[in-house]
C-alpha cells in the first residue's frame, strides 16, 4: 500500500524488452534499506525490486508484465524519462495522500494545462467506463501522486498543481496529449458498488 506522497523523483536508465518489460531506476533511495522483493510505486504502477546496486549511481530493477503494460504508460519508458517514486507504507507512517494500491485501473490523457496564479491547473481525460469513479472533491492517484479533484464534466475532469507538487513530482514537466496512470480511489470504487447491489 502507498499514500501518493512521492518521495522521490527517479531517472529511467534502461529498458529491456524479452518477455518482460526489464527496467533499471536511478533513485537517491538509500538502497542499503532496499529488499529484493520490496514494492516501490513507480509513476503509481506498484513494482517489485529484484535487482539493486550503485555504479555510478544507486539504481534499482523492476519487471512489468504485459498486464501491467496494457493497463498503464510504461509503454512509453525509455532511458532519460523522470518518473515519480514511492516507497511501500509501512505500519505507523502518516497518511498524508489517500490509500492508493499501485494498481492502476487505467491511463487519462493531458487535455488542457494552463496557469491560475502560481498553480497551474489540468484537465484530463479518463477512459469513459472510470468516469462515475471520479467525483469533485474526491481523491485520484495520478502517476502516483494523491491529488484532489476540482470539477468533472462526464469523462473530463480538472485538478490544480501548486507549485510544491510540481517541484517535488514530475508534473512540473506534463506536457498536453500525456498518457499518465490513474487508480481510482479505492472508498469510491467500494461506493459504486454497493450503489449496484441495492
Amino acid at each position: 500500500m502507498f499514500t501518493g506522497i512521492v518521495t522521490d523523483i527517479g531517472e529511467i536508465l534502461s529498458v529491456e524488452r524479452a518477455g518482460v518489460l526489464d527496467v533499471r531506476i536511478g533513485t537517491s533511495y538509500d538502497v542499503g534499506n532496499l529488499e529484493i522483493g520490496a514494492s516501490v510505486a513507480c509513476d503509481g504502477v506498484c513494482l517489485t525490486v529484484i535487482d539493486f546496486g550503485r555504479d555510478t549511481r544507486t539504481w534499482f530493477a523492476v519487471q512489468a508484465s504485459e498486464e501491467t503494460l496494457s493497463k498503464t504508460n510504461l509503454d512509453r519508458w525509455e532511458p532519460g524519462r523522470r518518473i515519480n517514486l514511492e516507497r511501500a507504507l509501512k505500519v505507523g507512517d502518516e497518511i498524508g495522500g489517500h490509500i492508493v494500491s499501485g494498481h492502476v485501473d487505467g491511463t487519462a490523457v493531458v487535455g488542457d494545462i494552463r496557469e491560475e496564479g502560481d498553480s497551474t491547473r489540468m484537465v484530463l481525460d479518463a477512459p469513459a467506463e472510470f468516469a462515475r469513479f471520479i467525483a469533485p472533491k474526491g481523491s485520484i492517484a495520478l502517476n502516483g501522486t494523491s491529488l484532489t479533484v476540482n470539477e468533472v464534466d462526464g469523462a473530463r475532469f480538472g485538478i490544480n498543481l501548486i507549485p510544491h507538487t510540481k517541484g517535488v513530482t514530475t508534473w512540473g514537466e506534463a506536457k498536453l496529449g500525456d498518457k499518465v496512470n490513474l487508480e481510482i480511489d479505492t472508498l469510491a470504487r467500494y461506493v459504486a458498488r454497493m450503489n449496484e447491489a441495492a
